[in-house]
């Protein structure tokens, strides 16, 4: 099931999509409110999806957690950066939720930065809250996935030595399309593109540490609540991007994250 959250007329709704009745796209059932807290209820109404501004499926309610390091080839692309091996542990790291933004939102690249770069990943959205949880139990704190872009200066990050600020700033950390509640994650291929040029390739198959392992190492640390999220990695090919470029997410079964991007001073 692919969950939305859009505006529509000034106001913002939660729905779902399906396909339309005349069979021709896809259309927003809507909900009764948001199915984090108040389940899948509907209001009877359906809308075109031309229709609506799709928004950041949701805004955690306190905290971006992030886990670096998790492929293979990109420890290896960023020896230099952050040094080289893999981690017998996640490698975790922490966004604002200031910095979430939507499909379509630009992503604005500060002027105290010249090296913003994109770094495609798989984001998972809490459902429950959770702390101390097994392995084993994991995934049934899961709400869903969507797609995610840690947006990265990477300057700063080798400037100060640690990476909360180059990764922190507002509009690093576009979420979307879509929460998908049951995707297919064995293999699933994620791709992001720049200007439509493939710049990463990569599948959750690669993943060093799994999604069940990610979300019970950061239930150790936080306590996760509904709606947080948690970013798991980005593959190889991680890039510069420069203001008029658009950025694109695409993880297979869930769909196409888009941004464009604008430096400060044109915003």
């Amino acid at each position: 099931m692919k969950v939305a959250r859009f505006q529509h007329e000034g106001e913002i709704s939660f729905g779902i999509l399906d396909r339309a009745e005349s069979g021709d796209g896809v259309e927003l059932v809507e909900l009764l409110a948001d199915p984090l807290v108040a389940g899948y209820d509907t209001t009877g109404r359906r809308l075109k999806l031309e229709d609506v501004r799709l928004l950041a499926p949701v805004i955690p309610r306190s905290k971006v957690v992030c886990i670096g390091k998790n492929y293979a080839d990109h420890i290896a692309e960023m020896a230099d950066v952050t040094g080289g091996g893999t981690p017998a542990e996640p490698v975790i790291f922490l966004k604002p939720n200031t910095s979430v933004i939507g499909p379509g939102d630009p992503i604005i690249r500060p002027e105290v930065s010249d090296r913003v770069e994109h770094e495609g990943e798989l984001a998972i959205v809490i459902g429950a809250m959770a702390k101390n949880v097994s392995e084993d139990d994991a995934l049934a704190y899961v709400f869903g996935y969507t797609c995610a872009n840690d947006v990265t200066a990477r300057d700063i990050q080798i400037a100060d030595g640690q990476w909360t600020r180059g990764k922190g700033f507002d509009t690093f950390c576009p979420l979307g399309p879509v929460i998908e509640t049951d995707p297919e994650l064995a293999d699933a291929r994620i791709v992001t593109r720049v200007n439509g040029e493939v710049r990463q390739e990569g599948s959750t198959a690669q993943l060093i540490h799994s999604l069940a392992k990610i979300v019970s190492f950061a239930s150790q640390a936080f306590t996760l609540l509904p709606g947080d999220v948690i970013l798991t990695g980005t593959p190889a090919g991680v890039g510069r991007l420069v203001s008029g470029d658009t950025v694109e997410v695409e993880i297979e079964g869930i769909g196409i994250l888009r941004n464009p991007v604008r430096d400060a001073v044109d915003a």
